[in-house]
């Protein structure tokens, strides 16, 4: 069955930088697209960036641009989430999610990300 597991978020100070990684199993990693979203309580939850299946064309939402970037490793099986300057809106739980039996979305357990002095 398809499982994604998220790691290292955590508390970070503004300015700080944190790298979230997601592990998938369960399909063929390199053939599909790859998406990082967060959701705060009260808020739908958003999307902050994604990733083709090669790892060559990567999108990110406006509000991070420029400071997230999002990258794959299709040997490990694995997504980045690489977060720059982050700031204390940035606050979030941080999601990794794929859809490889589309219309179904797949989404791991989720890591926290605090950004607080």
């Amino acid at each position: 069955q398809v499982q994604l597991v998220e790691s290292g978020g955590g508390l970070v100070q503004p300015g700080g930088s944190l790298r979230l990684s997601c592990a998938a199993s369960g399909f063929t990693f390199s053939s599909y697209a790859m998406s990082w979203y967060r959701q705060t309580p009260g808020k739908e939850r958003e999307l902050v960036a994604v990733v083709s299946s090669r790892g060559d064309t990567t999108n990110t939402a406006d509000s991070v641009k420029g400071r997230f970037t999002i990258s794959r490793d299709n040997a490990k099986n694995t997504v980045f989430l690489q977060m720059n300057r982050l700031k204390p809106e940035d606050t979030a739980m941080y999601y990794c999610s794929a859809a490889p039996f589309w219309p179904k979305r797949y989404w791991g357990q989720g890591t926290q990300v605090t950004v607080s002095s």
